[in-house]
C-alpha cells in the first residue's frame, strides 16, 4: 500500500459527482461526519439546493440548511474537488431509444475525475452497470486520462445505490450497503467509510464485478416478478376473474411473494435489466425470461388502454373525443420523477384512439412536466366531467380524491394500482 492512499485513509476529503436522486442524499449522510464538496454540472441545480430547494424531495428544506455551507460544499467547477482524495461518482446510466446501455454520462464523469486524479486518490462508483464497466471501462479511462497506475498510484471501489425514491422509511443510511474495492485494503477503507454513516450495517463483497452484478438483478428480479403478476392480469381479465383477489388468496401462504399488477418504468426497474441482457448477448447468451419480463412489462399501457376501449365499446360509448383523466404522471408513487415514466405511454395510447386526455399530478414538477408531456398537467379537477378516470399512480394526496364525483353518469374508473378497492372500478 503506497503513502499516499494511507493519507487518503487517515484525511478522508469526500467529493460527490452528481446531486441527483442518489448524490444529495449521500452527501448529506457523509457531511454528518466529514466535510464533503457536491458537484454537478447543472447550475440551477446548485442554485436550488443552496436555496434550500431540492426537486427530487429527498431532502426537505430544513436538511438541506443543516448541512449546506457548512460541513457540505456545492460546485459546478472541478477546481472546487480538486482537493479531495475520495471521488463517488453517482451519475444516472440510462439506456438508448434501442434499449442499448447509455454509458455517456458515466464516461463523462470518470473523464471529469481523471482531469484532477491525484497519487493515493480512491474513485468510487455508484451508478447501475453491468458487470465490468467499472473495471474495463472506467478505469482505462482514469489511467489515460490521468497518467496514473491503477492500484498502485489510485484505487477504485463499487457501491451500489439503493435509493428508493419517496421512500421516507428506507432511507439511505438504514438499507445496507454493498461495497467492494480494486485491493483489500481498498475494501477495508470503503466498508469503514461506508460504515461510518450507514446504520444498518455493510456486507462486502469479494470483487468489484460481484458488487455490480448483485446490483444489476436487485432491480432484474422485481422487474420479473411484477411482469408475472402482469401476465396473470393479463390471462384473469380473459377470464373475467378479478386479479387482485386472486393474489390476495395466494398470499395467505407464508412462503408466496407480494408482487401486484401495474406500470412499471422509472430510472431503476424498466432500465436495469437491458444493462443484463446486453452484456448476456454481447457474451453469446440470449436472455430469454428477462427480456420476456421486460416485453410483458413495456406492454402494459397498451393492455390498460385496450381494456378500457373494450369497455366502452360495449356500452356503445362514442370514443372519439372522449374526455379522459389520468391521476398520476410520475413512475411511482409519492415521488416527483418523471423519467421513464410508463403513463406517458398510456396517454399516447389514448390519444391515438381519439381521446381528448388530461393528467393531474401534483407531485410533478410543472416545468419538468411540460418538458416531458408537451403541455400542461391540470391544477383543478373538473366534476362529473370525463368519461374515463384512470387512477395510475397512488400517490398519498389521491385519498382525497373520489373518482366517482370526477366521471359522467355513465362514466368509467380504472384503477391500476388497486388503490381504491372499489367494486364498481375496473382493475388489472
Amino acid at each position: 500500500m503506497v503513502l499516499q492512499q494511507l493519507e487518503t485513509m487517515n484525511n478522508p476529503k469526500i467529493a460527490l459527482i452528481g446531486l441527483g436522486y442518489v448524490g444529495l442524499p449521500l452527501a448529506a449522510a457523509f457531511a454528518n461526519e466529514y466535510k464533503v464538496v457536491g458537484f454537478d454540472i447543472y447550475t440551477k441545480r446548485i442554485s436550488e439546493l443552496n436555496s434550500g430547494l431540492d426537486y427530487t424531495n429527498e431532502l426537505s428544506t430544513e436538511q438541506l440548511k443543516e448541512v449546506i455551507g457548512t460541513s457540505l460544499t456545492l460546485t459546478t467547477s472541478l477546481e472546487d474537488i480538486a482537493n479531495c482524495n475520495i471521488f463517488i461518482v453517482t451519475v444516472p446510466t440510462p439506456v438508448t431509444s434501442s434499449k442499448s446501455p447509455d454509458l455517456t454520462p458515466v464516461i463523462k464523469a470518470s473523464e471529469s475525475v481523471a482531469s484532477i486524479l491525484k497519487k493515493g486518490d480512491t474513485v468510487v462508483y455508484e451508478s447501475t452497470v453491468y458487470p465490468g464497466v467499472t473495471e474495463e471501462v472506467c478505469v482505462p479511462i482514469l489511467e489515460e486520462k490521468s497518467g496514473l497506475k491503477y492500484n498502485y498510484d489510485f484505487f477504485v471501489g463499487y457501491s451500489p445505490e439503493r435509493i428508493n425514491p419517496g421512500d421516507k422509511k428506507h432511507t439511505i443510511t438504514k438499507i445496507t450497503k454493498v461495497v467492494s474495492g480494486s485491493t483489500p485494503e481498498t475494501l477495508r477503507f470503503l466498508s469503514e467509510l461506508y460504515g461510518s454513516i450507514i446504520e444498518a450495517g455493510i456486507y462486502e463483497a469479494p470483487t468489484i464485478k460481484t458488487a455490480e452484478a448483485a446490483k444489476v438483478i436487485e432491480n432484474t428480479q422485481r422487474d420479473i416478478n411484477i411482469a408475472f403478476v402482469n401476465e396473470l392480469s393479463i390471462i384473469f381479465s380473459k377470464m373475467g376473474i378479478d386479479t387482485n383477489e386472486v393474489l390476495k388468496a395466494a398470499g395467505t401462504k407464508w412462503n408466496f411473494l407480494n408482487f401486484f399488477p401495474g406500470l412499471v418504468g422509472g430510472h431503476c426497474i424498466g432500465v436495469d435489466p437491458y444493462y443484463l441482457a446486453y452484456k448476456s448477448q454481447e457474451l453469446g447468451y440470449t436472455p430469454e425470461m428477462i427480456l420476456a419480463g421486460r416485453r410483458i412489462n413495456d406492454h402494459m399501457p397498451t393492455f390498460i388502454v385496450n381494456q378500457i376501449v373494450k369497455h366502452l365499446l360495449s356500452q356503445n360509448k362514442n370514443i372519439k373525443d372522449a374526455p379522459a383523466l389520468i391521476l398520476g404522471a410520475t413512475f411511482k408513487e409519492n415521488c416527483p420523477d418523471l423519467r421513464n415514466s410508463k403513463v406517458f405511454d398510456v396517454f399516447q395510447e389514448l390519444k391515438e384512439f381519439g381521446f381528448k386526455t388530461h393528467i393531474f399530478d401534483p407531485e410533478a414538477d410543472s416545468e419538468t412536466f411540460i418538458k416531458e408531456y408537451g403541455f400542461q398537467k391540470l391544477s383543478v379537477l373538473s366534476k362529473s366531467h370525463y368519461d374515463v378516470v384512470i387512477l395510475a399512480v397512488s400517490h398519498d394526496c389521491f385519498r382525497e380524491v373520489n373518482p366517482k364525483e370526477l366521471i359522467k353518469e355513465d362514466g368509467v374508473v380504472f384503477d391500476v394500482k388497486g388503490f381504491y378497492k372499489d367494486t364498481d372500478f375496473l382493475y388489472l
